[in-house]
C-alpha cells in the first residue's frame, strides 16, 4: 500500500492512499463471488451465469461493497504505517478503481497537535483536611433542625422582621399589570394567591419586605418597588412598579428542640447521638470526595501550566458548539428565558469557547499519557461502568449498552473510561506537600 501525506494549514492532512492490484483484485474476486451465487441473470440458473456477465451487470454494485470493505481498513493501515495521531476524519473522497484493479483515493484527517510531556509523576499538590469538626457536625445538625422547623400563627400583632407571611399581590407599572409588560419574566414578579415571604431586608424585591412591616391579617396595603437600571428583565428595568399587597397571615418559625424526639423524628429508631455519628459520617464522605476533586483540579492546571500547543480550529468550533448547548440547557433548567439568554449571547458564547478549549486540552493531554503507560479500555472496565450506569438511571444492562449503540455513544463511553482512568492513574502518583498556613502578622506592641 502507497501512502503519501500532504500537511495542510489548522492541523488538518490529506492521505493519498493508493492500494495494489493483487490485494484489491482478491477482495474484489471475493464480492463478486457473492453477487454471482445470488443473482437472477435471465438465461442463466442462479449462480451459473459466467463472471464477465456478473461484472459488467453489478459493476458499481460491486464497486461500492468493495469501497466499503477496503477504505476502512486501508484508512486505519495508512495512519499506522505513518504513525499519524488522527483524531476525526473530515472527509473521504475521490475513490479511483484502475483498469488493473487498483484502488485510490483521498482522506482529510484532524491530528492531534505535537508537543512534550513534562515529567507527570509526582505532581505536587495541596490538600484540604478532611478531619470533620464537632463545629461542622453541629451546623449540619442545626441545618437539620432549621428544616424540621414548625410555623405558628401570631394574630395578635403585625409584621416584624423576621416573621413568614402568606400574601396575595398584584403589580403593575404605570397603571398595567406586569403579567402583560413582561409576560415571559419570573411570575413571582408578576405577583401571586398564598405566596410564602420571609421578611428580610435582602428578600425578594428592593425595599418590598420594609413596606411589610406593621402590616396586620388582613389588611392591604400598596408598595413601590423602585427596580434597578442593571434589573435583568429589560422591560422593568429603571421602573417604579406598584404592588397590591393584601396579608393573609403571620407565622413565626419555631425550631424544635436538639433532642432525642428530634432524632427519633428525624431518624427513626435512632438517638441524638446516632445521628450526630451518621452527620460525621457523612461529612467525612463528602470531605474525601472534595479532596479527589482537589487532587483532579490541581494536576490538571500543572498540566495545563507545563504545556502549550495550539488546538485545531475545526475541534474547537464543535466543541464549542456542544459546550454552548449544555450552558443554554442548565440556564433554561434554572428558569432563565430565552429571551434573557438572548441578551447574555456574548457572554454565554465566550464561557462556551473557554470551556471548550479546556476541556480540548485536557483530554488531548490525557490521552498522550494514556498511550506512554499503555493505559487501555478492557472489556471489564466496559462492563463495570455500564452496570454503574445503568443502575444510576434504574435500567437493565442490556438496555443502557443498546441505547449507546443505538446513538452512536460507545466510542464516546470508552473515551470516558479512558480519561477517568488516566486521571486515577495521575492522582495516585502525586506528590501531597504541606499546606501553607496564612502568616499571622505580629501585634505592635
Amino acid at each position: 500500500m502507497k501512502v503519501d501525506v500532504e500537511k495542510q494549514p489548522d492541523a488538518t492532512s490529506k492521505l493519498y492512499i493508493e492500494l495494489p492490484a493483487e490485494e484489491v483484485s482478491k477482495e474484489w474476486d471475493t464480492v463478486a463471488n457473492n453477487f454471482a451465487r445470488f443473482a437472477k441473470i435471465p438465461g442463466y440458473r442462479p449462480g451459473k451465469a459466467p463472471r464477465r456477465v456478473i461484472e459488467a451487470k453489478f459493476r458499481k454494485e460491486i464497486q461500492d461493497e468493495l469501497t466499503k470493505k477496503l477504505v476502512s481498513k486501508s484508512y486505519r493501515d495508512a495512519i499506522e504505517q505513518k504513525k499519524l495521531r488522527v483524531v476525526s476524519v473530515t472527509n473521504v473522497e475521490d475513490v479511483q478503481f484502475g483498469e488493473d484493479k487498483s484502488m485510490r483515493f483521498r482522506a482529510t484527517v484532524v491530528t492531534a497537535p505535537e508537543f512534550e510531556l513534562p515529567e507527570y509523576k509526582n505532581i505536587p499538590v495541596q490538600l484540604p483536611d478532611t478531619k470533620v469538626s464537632d463545629g461542622e457536625v453541629d451546623a449540619a445538625l442545626e441545618r437539620l433542625r432549621d428544616q424540621s422547623a414548625d410555623f405558628v400563627d401570631v394574630p395578635e400583632r403585625g409584621t416584624e422582621m423576621e416573621d413568614f407571611v402568606v400574601i396575595d399581590f398584584e403589580g403593575s407599572v404605570d397603571g398595567k399589570p406586569i403579567s402583560e409588560i413582561a409576560p415571559l419574566a419570573s411570575k413571582t414578579l408578576h405577583g401571586g394567591k398564598k405566596f410564602w415571604l420571609r421578611v428580610a431586608p435582602d428578600n425578594f424585591m428592593p425595599t418590598f419586605c420594609e413596606q411589610l412591616v406593621g402590616q396586620k391579617p388582613g389588611e392591604t396595603r400598596l408598595m413601590m418597588v423602585d427596580l434597578p437600571a442593571d434589573f435583568p428583565v429589560k422591560e422593568l428595568a429603571g421602573k417604579r412598579a406598584t404592588y397590591t399587597v393584601t396579608l393573609g397571615e403571620i407565622k413565626q418559625k419555631v425550631l424544635p428542640a436538639l433532642d432525642d424526639a428530634l432524632a427519633e423524628k428525624l431518624t427513626p429508631g435512632k438517638t441524638l447521638a446516632d445521628v450526630r455519628h451518621m452527620i460525621e459520617h457523612d461529612l467525612e464522605h463528602e470531605k474525601e470526595h472534595e479532596l479527589e476533586r482537589a487532587k483532579e483540579a490541581q494536576v490538571v492546571k500543572y498540566l495545563h501550566e507545563k504545556i502549550q500547543f495550539d488546538l485545531p480550529p475545526v475541534l474547537l468550533r464543535s466543541e464549542t458548539r456542544r459546550a454552548l448547548g449544555e450552558l443554554v440547557q442548565r440556564n433554561r433548567q434554572r428558569g432563565i428565558t430565552d429571551e434573557m439568554l438572548k441578551e447574555k449571547e456574548k457572554e454565554l458564547v465566550e464561557g462556551a469557547g473557554g470551556l471548550a478549549a479546556h476541556r480540548l486540552k485536557t483530554n488531548f493531554i490525557l490521552h498522550r499519557i494514556a498511550e506512554r503507560e499503555k493505559i487501555e479500555v478492557t472489556r471489564d472496565d466496559f462492563g463495570a461502568r455500564i452496570r454503574d450506569e445503568a443502575e444510576r438511571y434504574n435500567i437493565s444492562a442490556e438496555k443502557m449498552r443498546k441505547e449507546l449503540e443505538e446513538h452512536d455513544g460507545l466510542d464516546g463511553f470508552a473515551e470516558q473510561i479512558l480519561l477517568g482512568k488516566t486521571l486515577d492513574f495521575l492522582k495516585a502518583n502525586v506528590s501531597v506537600q504541606p499546606s501553607v498556613e496564612p502568616a499571622v502578622s505580629e501585634q505592635k506592641s
